[in-house]
């Protein structure tokens, strides 16, 4: 399963977005540190379902009228404070947290109402874009920490005859993420020594950088939009290349509006209906959030989370079956199962992603749409029901 990682400085709304996308109840307060020990929950990403294509919906646990929703990881974890990556705050936790994250979601209070620690100040009076920068920063210095702390052992490797840097490197970069194609890719990228003896900190930066870049990419969520400053998101979607404007609480309130019937929404909706019984007090709050959704074409949260792995990841979502015909998995069940796999997979990865037993004894494979057999190194796409012919 995917992992999404939620960062940023105290107070800046991390986690009331992951509430909101998990449904899950954590601590929220209007102080630093309110997160201490990292929450761990599961999350949706939401794509077309193919039953979209059929006479009937598929009328799955996770599909809602034809919006599908596969689930990925999603972490919360102790705020980010100027100096984290020496240990600041609870930096070097926060930091190690994001080990196996695939996708960070920078959430920055877009409103301006807290300072550079996560302390609560007038809104407006600090400027959210020194956050984008902020988080970069602390990330890419805890990385090259981790290289400086394990360089002297690439030195001492590099002495012997069949020394490789790729593969010192790669030994290295694993545990966080890193694969052996990301450091190839890097090495090309950047301007460096031979001798890893003659590295200076410039070369272990510049290599810190790039593999974070890589390896835990980062979408902004401009949080808190609907009481930011005129001006101020637009000038935080100029700063990031990924930036989405926000309103967790605006969404943690339509999800408990729904749950208590009073709305009828789903999320990542551009819209909501009032189906229920409200006060004048509820009604007025609804509609302040339909404002902002009519702005932004929606909450953000489900947006921030699609745009990280749909976008920034470009992943895609298969659909494996067993009757190529009814598109049904051996129960019966139409459209089960989905799985998030990166663009470039082929039939076999997707046999992998159901299981090893399958990706190994994998024979062949069927595109369920166009009833015909596909060749093993067809690039799949998103929406493609697949059949898997294998031994086990």
């Amino acid at each position: 399963m995917l992992s999404i990682a939620l960062a940023g400085k105290p107070n800046a709304g991390k986690s009331t977005f992951y509430r909101a996308a998990t449904e899950s109840d954590v601590d929220v307060g209007n102080y630093p540190f309110t997160t201490i020990d990292p929450n761990r929950g599961v999350s949706y990403v939401r794509t077309d379902c193919p039953c979209l294509d059929r006479e009937e919906r598929c009328g799955g646990e996770n599909c809602r009228d034809g919006k599908r929703y596969v689930p990925v990881e999603l972490l919360d974890v102790a705020g980010l404070v100027p100096g984290a990556h020496e240990g600041r705050g609870l930096g070097n936790q926060f930091l190690d947290e994001l080990t196996n994250a695939d996708v960070i979601l920078n959430v920055v209070d877009a409103s301006g109402g807290t300072n550079e620690e996560g302390e609560p100040v007038e809104i407006g009076s600090h400027d959210p874009v020194e956050d984008v920068d902020f988080v970069e920063e602390e990330m890419d210095l805890w990385l090259a920490s981790i290289v400086e702390r394990n360089w002297e052992g690439v030195e001492r490797a590099s002495r012997s005859p069949d020394f490789d840097l790729d593969e010192e490197l790669t030994d290295m970069l694993t545990g966080v993420g890193a694969t052996e194609a990301d450091v190839a890719r890097t090495l090309r990228d950047i301007d460096y020594p031979a001798d890893p003896i003659a590295w200076e900190d410039e070369h272990r930066e510049a290599l810190a950088r790039e593999i974070r870049q890589r390896t835990k990419p980062i979408v902004v969520v401009a949080n808190k939009a609907d009481i930011a400053p005129e001006g101020t998101v637009e000038r935080l979607q100029e700063a990031a290349e990924y930036a989405i404007p926000a309103t967790a609480d605006g969404e943690l309130g339509l999800r408990r509006a729904a749950d208590a019937g009073i709305v009828e929404y789903d999320p990542g909706d551009p819209d909501f209906e009032i189906t229920g019984d409200v006060s004048d007090d509820q009604r007025e709050g609804l509609e302040r959030i339909r404002d902002v959704m009519e702005e932004w074409g929606g909450t953000g949260v489900q947006q921030a989370l699609d745009e990280a792995v749909y976008g920034l990841l470009d992943h895609f979502t298969a659909f494996p079956v067993q009757n190529e015909s009814k598109w049904t998995d051996g129960t019966g069940t139409v459209l089960p199962d989905a799985f998030l796999l990166p663009e470039g997979s082929t039939p076999k990865d997707l046999a992998y992603a159901v299981h090893s037993d399958i990706g190994e004894g994998y024979l062949h494979a069927v595109d369920a749409r166009e009833k015909r057999r596909i060749s093993d190194d067809t690039e799949l796409g998103e929406g493609d029901v697949i059949k898997i012919v294998s031994t086990n």
